[in-house]
């Protein structure tokens, strides 16, 4: 592994660290359902970021999971983020139009 490659592995392991650990110092804090899915974006982002270092590593074999040839978990895990932030907008969305 490259410096480039080793400096952008480590910063996204520290700051990914420090967002899922203030998303759960909040999450004891609120009960606001946009925030708890916020939260668990937060934390299912950094969840791939190790997947993905364990991967780069060679101590997850993308292959062990798969439905046929298709590996299941580099095609879902990028895609779970980013479900919970919509349904986090969602939520807030259906709570302003609810209001009127």
């Amino acid at each position: 592994m490259d410096w480039e490659q080793t400096v952008y592995v480590l910063s996204r392991l520290i700051l990914g660290a420090l967002a899922s650990f203030l998303a759960i110092m909040l999450w004891s804090r609120t009960r606001d359902a946009a925030w708890m899915l916020v939260i668990i974006g937060t934390i299912a982002a950094y969840i791939q970021t190790i997947y993905t270092v364990m991967s780069l590593f060679g101590i997850v074999n993308e292959s062990d999971f798969t439905i046929g040839a298709i590996p299941l978990v580099p095609i879902l895990l990028p895609s779970v983020p980013t479900i919970f932030i919509i349904a986090a907008f969602s939520v807030m969305l259906a709570r302003k139009f609810r209001r009127r």
